[in-house]
Order: C-alpha cells, then structure tokens, then sequence
C-alpha cells in the first residue's frame, strides 16, 4: 500500500491583542513575581487592576488572558517568561505591551542559553523591539547589560521612553540610604530629583530593585507618591520566596524553595546571614537549568557563602557538592559542611541541629521538592515543643 500523506492543518494565524489601557509586561532573571505583584498592589489602590496570577508566565497563560481581560480592568500587569531565544517576542504578539520592565540579567535558565549570559542577554532585549514602539521601557541601570540595551540594534524599531532605576548608578528612580528595620527594609528613594521614604515588609535588600521598578512605572503612569508609599507598605511575598516561619525556641525556617539560580542563592544567603539568631544554618540544594554553567555557578555560590555570617552548610543533589566543595576551599570550615546523599540523610542530620536560637534557610530547585524539609523542620520543631510541655 502506498502510504497516504495526511494534509496539515492550517494554523491561524495569532491577532495581536492591542488594548487601550496600560499593559505592563515583566520580564527579567530574577523578581519578576515579586515586581509584578508590587506594581498590582500599588496600581489596584487607584483603579481596577488586571494581573497574572502567582508566577504562571508561560505562552499559554499569556493566551488565557486575552478571554479574562474585561472593559472594567483599567490597567493590565502580566508577567512574561522565558526559556528559549524567541519567547518574548511570542508573548508581545499575543498580548502587546504599552510598558515593559527588565529586572535584571542573571543566571536562572542560563543553561538553555548555552551557559552565556550575553545570549540571554540578547533574548531579553525581545521585550524592547516587540513592544508598542511608542512605549516606556523600564531598565535596570545597575545591570551592565541594560546599558548596552539602549544602543542598536537591541532598539529596533522602538522610539518610545527610556526609564531607569537603580541604587549604584545615576538615575532617573536612585535608591539612597537603605536600612533593615524588623522583617522587612526601609530606604530613601530619589524620584526625578525628589527624596522620599519607602518601607517594604518582606526581608531582603534584592527586593529594593524590585520595589525601584514598581516605583518607578506607578509614578510614571502618574500615581500620588502616597499612594505608591501605601502600596509598598501593604506588600505582601510569594509563598516559598523567602518565606520566614518563627518557630518555638527562637528557631526560624527561611524557606526559598521556588526555585534556585547563583544569584537568588547568594540574595538568600545574604538574608541568612543578617538573621540575629546566634546559629546560622544554610541548606542548599542543586541548581537547575544551568547547562554548561553547572560547575562554575554552584562553585561561585560556596565561595560567596564562605565569606558570609553562616555557621553551618548542608548540601543536596550531585551539582550542590560543587557548593560544599567550594565553600571549603575558600576557607569555610571543613567540619561544618555536610553534603547528603538522600533527603532522609539530610533530615537526620538536620534534626540534631535543631536547637534554640537557630535560623535554616531552605533553598533548592522546585523539582528538587526541598519544600519538605521545610515541613519537616516546622514538624519536628513542633513535636519537640509539645513534648517538652
């Protein structure tokens, strides 16, 4: 018999959504959840506020949007992923944004780039050339790659605004003096010139670029500095983003178990080592997605933690025994790294460790599941405080 060649079906082609409202679209390595959540919390104060809903920013979900957005969102926020050369511009075609925010550049999914982070680099620059051309372009300007952004021909055919923020470097929204203050920071912010103060309760000093960003477009778009104020402050995190749970005998689980790049490792590492617990545990698993990178990336994040205020190290997963290896070779010590074959092993080891005054932060891939040793931590804890009762 002679086969018979099945036609192809023809595929629609995708009609752009254009809207005549704001739509923001976020995009970045690291803190496009938490900044997409922070522009909705300050927008939503002044009108009704369209967003993507937790951290889902795959192409479907940016297809799903266009039946769920309604005549009475008056603004829309949406959160656009990526892991191949080619994603954002799928993601503007579907739903084409009026703004668009780059957090940063850094490596989370840099091995589906080839371990470079230039060709990541250049794959973020998608959002600038595929959105409205007459648009406002929010950059990070204490990322070197943001201003390679602004040349060609990472520009194409935009002509739009160019806004920046940043800590380090002038810009158009510079953070000033920033100070830890309970579970949470406090910071002087410059708008266009103008000093004023902002509080964001949730831990962690990365998170003040993520705030800059939010600043930055709802004062764009014109919302009252107060109003920008009352949206931070009201701010709440992601569950497993750094989460914190306050346990009996002073014993505190940090658990930042999404998911897990060099970068996000050494800003969790960062919020450890600033705990004021006298026993400082780290517990890091593998990272994911790093290709090429793998080695040289858990390496750089033992190095980093070496040199930080950790007591304690325990790895998990065949790349985390870079983390641990590194670590001791830059002068960690040597009998207070632990690096664990099973989770079992780990939890066994762990709960020796497991005495008053001691802070564990939890970190690891979210395939890796490290979510349950969180559990295990608030369980164990808990058990012991009902048996001592």
């Amino acid at each position: 018999m002679i086969p018979v060649k099945k036609k192809r079906r023809a595929v629609a082609p995708v009609k752009t959504l254009i809207l005549d409202k704001p739509v923001i679209a976020v995009t970045g390595s690291a803190g496009k959840t938490t900044t997409k959540e922070m522009i909705y919390t300050i927008l939503n104060l002044r009108m009704p506020t369209y967003k993507s809903m937790y951290n889902k920013n795959f192409l479907g979900n940016t297809r799903a949007h266009t039946k769920r957005i309604r005549d009475e969102h008056k603004a829309v926020v949406l959160e656009y992923g990526i892991y191949r050369s080619g994603h954002l511009r799928q993601h503007c075609k579907i739903i084409q944004p009026s703004m668009g925010v780059i957090t940063n550049i850094g490596t989370a999914h840099i091995g589906n780039f080839g371990g470079d982070a230039r060709q990541l680099a250049l794959a973020k620059t998608e959002l600038i050339r595929h959105m409205k051309p007459t648009g406002t372009i929010f950059l990070n300007w204490d990322c070197p790659y943001s201003r390679e952004f602004i040349q060609q021909p990472y520009l194409g055919s935009f002509t739009g605004k160019i806004v920046t923020f940043g800590k380090e470097q002038e810009a158009d929204y510079k953070a000033g003096r920033t100070k830890i203050e309970g579970n949470g920071f406090r910071f002087e912010c410059s708008l266009r010139g103008e000093k004023e103060s902002f509080f964001v309760p949730i831990p962690g000093e990365h998170n003040l670029y993520n705030a800059l960003a939010a600043i930055a477009v709802a004062h764009t778009m014109g919302i009252p500095v107060d109003d920008i104020r009352r949206g931070l402050s009201q701010f709440r995190g992601q569950r497993k983003r750094l989460t914190s749970y306050r346990l009996a005998n002073n014993i505190q689980v940090l658990d930042d178990t999404y998911s897990s790049n060099p970068d996000a490792a050494k800003a969790a590492i960062d919020v450890l080592s600033q705990v004021g617990h006298t026993t400082k545990i780290a517990v890091l698993a593998s990272m994911l997605e790093m290709g090429k990178y793998d080695v040289k990336g858990h390496e750089d994040v033992g190095r980093y933690l070496s040199q930080k205020n950790v007591d304690y190290l325990y790895t998990l997963g065949s790349s985390a025994r870079y983390i641990a290896r590194a670590a001791i070779r830059s002068g960690f010590p040597a009998n207070r790294v632990r690096h664990c074959l099973s989770k079992a092993g780990l939890h066994r080891r762990l709960a020796k460790q497991l005495k008053p005054n001691t802070a564990f932060l939890v970190k690891g891939s979210n395939r890796l599941k490290m979510g349950e040793t969180v559990q295990f931590l608030c369980r164990v804890t808990a058990n012991q405080s009902i048996g001592k009762g």
